[in-house]
């Protein structure tokens, strides 16, 4: 089936015209771990023809983080050069489990989590695709169709030795560790899928390499021609080091709040926003490159994430989420604004006080040192104004004082 509607995303809509081979090429390989075969995506797409992109998804932990949409995000970008995506939800497969990087049997499904978990899936991932332009597909369509004879057919295409040539499988073997038969049939489903679609490239993780390879065995064996392969890395966490896991704790979940998200993506490591850009961003290279000379030259490492986490934020939740995304992530406040929930404080005084003692006692500051340092460098404001140590808060006044990035209140001097 196919889901038409129309959902706002920063990329622009690709044209009526196709973009060169070479120029499809270069989008097409942008971040990507390997490309198999590349001379026959080449031959592919010289013949001008939307190509047909599958991924597939087992709807088992609906839930995304960003991690989860690298794959999602170089569907959108073959939507952007005119291809046809479909978006296969393994609803068949999903009953039996994938065993890939799996030490031990999983549990199946039942349609009923795998129906409710696939809804979920596609409300999410229209935030990245393009609805109209977004073939989904369910593989029960052709699978439950499959009667004992055509199963035969389809596991005559492969013996177990070359199961047993994929790692997972192998350690368990040599290990005792039970594998029951129906997991010899999740990758050759996989692979079966890609011939009812007739898929002219299918996209996975690098721990899908097996099944995606399987794919292509099994489309010569019924006549095809056969699939490209392109696999996408696994993202790492915030962290930088291991790759993003709910269970690490080190992700972004694409349902969190626009401030926590922010919060996130601005806090990662320096080094690691470079790989962040070139997997999550929509920008061109050109102008990422353009931001890593700005970096060179000098800028500040933190206004460059600000634009990712803007960019991210806003993908799903919207431009005015991510316009106020600082704020609610507790961060500086822009030239002119104010928190929303901005405190009220009262203060006596038989006098005029210093604007250190002010901040002090109002608790703005954790000590007079700390005040002291803060009017030294510039960084306490007085009604927007900078102010150092030699301002003097008048009784019966009231003023919006700032000391550092966080600490804001409104403060009235009163006399005693």
């Amino acid at each position: 089936m196919i889901l038409y509607g129309w959902f706002p995303f920063e990329s622009e809509p690709c044209g009526s015209v196709m973009k060169s081979v070479e120029e499809q090429l270069a989008l097409i390989k942008r971040g990507a771990e390997e490309l198999l075969v590349e001379s026959e995506l080449i031959e592919k797409l010289k013949r001008g023809e939307p190509l047909r992109i599958k991924a597939g998804f087992d709807p088992t932990a609906p839930d995304l983080h960003l991690g989860h949409t690298v794959l999602i995000n170089k569907l959108r970008q073959f939507q952007d050069l005119g291809h046809q995506v479909i978006f296969l939800i393994g609803d068949f497969t999903g009953m039996i489990g994938d065993p890939s990087g799996k030490s031990a049997t999983r549990p199946p499904l039942t349609r009923e989590q795998v129906l409710e978990n696939a809804e979920t899936y596609k409300s999410q991932v229209f935030k990245i695709l393009d609805p109209a332009k977004t073939e989904v597909a369910f593989n029960s369509t052709w699978m439950d169709k499959m009667g004992p004879a055509d199963f035969i057919r389809l596991t005559s295409q492969y013996t177990v030795a070359r199961m047993l040539e994929r790692d997972d499988f192998d350690k368990r073997y040599s290990t005792n560790q039970p594998i029951a038969i129906h997991e010899f049939l999740y990758p050759l489903v996989q692979g079966y899928d890609s011939v009812a679609l007739r898929a002219d490239v299918e996209l996975g993780g690098t721990d899908q390499k097996f099944n995606l390879l399987m794919g292509r065995e099994l489309q010569r064996g019924y006549g095809q021609e056969a699939q490209c392969i392109l696999t996408m890395p696994l993202l790492e966490g915030l962290d930088g080091v291991k790759k993003m896991s709910k269970s690490l704790g080190n992700y972004v979940g694409i349902q969190e709040a626009p401030g926590v998200m922010y919060g996130k993506l601005v806090s990662i490591p320096d080094a690691l926003m470079w790989r962040y850009f070139e997997l999550l961003s929509f920008r061109s290279m050109d102008e990422i490159n353009a931001f890593k000379a700005d970096v060179d030259a000098g800028a500040n490492p933190r206004d460059i994430k600000i634009k990712l986490a803007e960019e991210i934020v806003a993908r799903f939740h919207g431009e005015e989420a991510a316009a106020n995304a600082h704020r609610a992530a507790g961060n500086r406040m822009k030239d002119g604004e104010l928190p929303d929930d901005l405190p009220e404080i009262e203060l006596v005084a038989a006098e005029d006080m210093p604007i250190a003692a002010v901040l002090n006692k109002a608790g703005l500051v954790k000590n007079a040192a700390v005040a002291r340092d803060l009017l030294g460098s510039g960084g306490v404001r007085v009604d927007g104004e900078v102010v150092d140590r030699t301002y003097i808060y008048a009784v019966g006044s009231t003023h919006v004082c700032q000391a550092g990035k966080k600490a804001f209140a409104r403060i009235t001097l009163k006399s005693e």
